[in-house]
């Protein structure tokens, strides 16, 4: 099995900001290449990984499955990738996304199907506003127009200025991402006054390890509390029940497609909602998530809309949803 991987720079229509990170105008992915399958991997500092130890895994991956025949099921692959070299999990995902797509595409079948996921119960994806003045997140969200439901990063003084300016030039549903900003007490307050803005929903409030400041935000908020940077893996998923109404699941976290699919299973067993979301990638990351979206209750898989030069082309996208078809594996093709 011969496996070849490449750096892609992607660069950001508008500069990026968060509440934990300064602002990006660009981002490096890798593209991780099995036969005909393609896989992505968007690597965060956050999650320990950069554009470097990506490449090194894949490296160790490769090596790992250079005797191993290019039809090989995805599971064996898998295992002799996690006895070789284990953790660096957005590399891993981009493997075992390119594995999968390289399978259904020999099969000619899309991966929504091999997934059981139905492309008509596709949710909308929510379009992502990241931090910067009331007044540049309200050109923005005019900007966004063709999308129904907008995300807004928060986590500053001027909060309540962003969501009043908002307010101002949009009354579409927003779900609210603080990226762990607030305290347990200062996310109490910020929910009651969101929840009189028209905000569906919090986002990671509190500090990813502060599980008992999730519960205490979740038992006082009038607003579904949605865990992100507390859920990486399905070991997560159950010390997160009772203490969040919900999880987001993302490749680069998780490790892999299996491994999300799990998760929404061990998710929906407790309880618990389900967000798919994505790190700032290509349409080939997003496209690989979006087959497993319609198994799910929120989607936030925009990372793609995000950039103006991405080099694949994904599912379009119709009133905000993105249209899964009948093409072979992940679907994406080359621009």
């Amino acid at each position: 099995m011969k496996i070849e991987h490449d750096v892609v720079t992607l660069r950001l229509t508008h500069p990026f900001r968060i509440a934990r990170t300064g602002a990006d105008d660009v981002r490096q992915v890798v593209h991780v290449r099995v036969g005909d399958g393609i896989g992505e991997a968007a690597p965060h500092p956050y999650y320990g990984e950069s554009v470097d130890t990506v490449r090194v895994a894949v490296d160790r991956y490769a090596a790992a499955l250079r005797d191993l025949p290019d039809d090989a099921p995805v599971e064996r692959a898998m295992r002799l990738v996690d006895a070789s070299f284990g953790g660096n999990a957005s590399a891993r995902a981009a493997l075992e996304s390119a594995l999968w797509d390289a399978m259904a595409r020999r099969y000619a079948a899309p991966l929504w199907r091999l997934w059981g996921a139905d492309p008509a119960e596709m949710p909308p994806t929510s379009f992502t506003i990241g931090i910067g003045s009331p007044e540049e997140m309200q050109r923005k969200a005019t900007e966004a127009a063709d999308y129904s439901i907008l995300k807004v990063k928060l986590g500053t003084p001027r909060d309540r200025d962003i969501i009043a300016a908002l307010r101002d030039v949009t009354d579409k549903p927003v779900r609210v991402d603080a990226n762990t900003a607030w305290t347990p007490k200062e996310a109490v307050r910020a929910c009651e006054w969101l929840a009189d803005s028209g905000v569906e929903l919090v986002e990671q409030p509190v500090k990813a390890a502060d599980l008992d400041g999730m519960r205490f935000v979740r038992e006082r908020s009038p607003l579904p509390i949605i865990a992100d940077e507390s859920v990486r893996t399905a070991a997560d998923v159950t010390q997160l029940a009772g203490r969040v109404d919900g999880i987001n699941i993302k490749l680069a976290k998780c490790g892999g497609p299996t491994e999300a699919l799990s998760m929404i299973r061990l998710a929906r067993v407790h309880g618990l909602q389900v967000m798919v979301g994505c790190m700032i990638e290509s349409s080939v990351g997003i496209a690989t998530m979006a087959q497993l979206a319609p198994l799910v209750d929120y989607v936030d898989l925009d990372g793609n809309l995000l950039i103006d030069n991405d080099p694949y082309r994904g599912p379009p996208i119709a009133d905000g949803v993105l249209a899964l078809q009948d093409a072979p594996g992940n679907g994406c093709s080359a621009v």
